[in-house]
């Protein structure tokens, strides 16, 4: 018997797609999701977006954080905020990094998870 891959749940994939518009709004760079939800069991999706400087990657976390607040969806954890080169918001069924473009060069999450789909959010 076949087990069909896990599916992300439609109101998941809303809160990224919010959470993408949130870092837009704020001209983070480069917004990237990245679909684990049938490779790895611990979250549904990395939403990976870039700001410019610190200070503007602190912007975007607190940006996305404070607005899904106000649709009652709130974090589990964060870390970073007070650094600015990575924040890492984790919302169980998903995590934001926002990084500084700099350390996500670095760390390139997307060379490591490379077998997930993919969804560009600013083209």
């Amino acid at each position: 018997m076949s087990v069909a891959p896990k599916r992300a749940r439609p109101e998941v994939t809303e809160a990224v797609e919010r959470a993408a518009e949130l870092a837009l709004e704020l001209k983070a760079t480069n917004v990237v999701a990245l679909d684990l939800a049938s490779l790895w069991g611990a979250t549904d999706y990395f939403l990976l977006v870039s700001g410019r400087s610190d200070v503007q990657v602190k912007a975007i976390a607190e940006n996305i954080v404070d607005q899904l607040k106000k649709k009652e969806i709130r974090p589990e954890h964060i870390e970073g905020l007070q650094g600015g080169r990575w924040v890492l918001i984790d919302y169980i069924d998903f995590v934001v990094h926002v990084f500084h473009e700099e350390a996500r060069q670095f760390y390139q999450l997307e060379v490591l998870w490379g077998d997930a789909p993919r969804l560009d959010f600013d083209g």
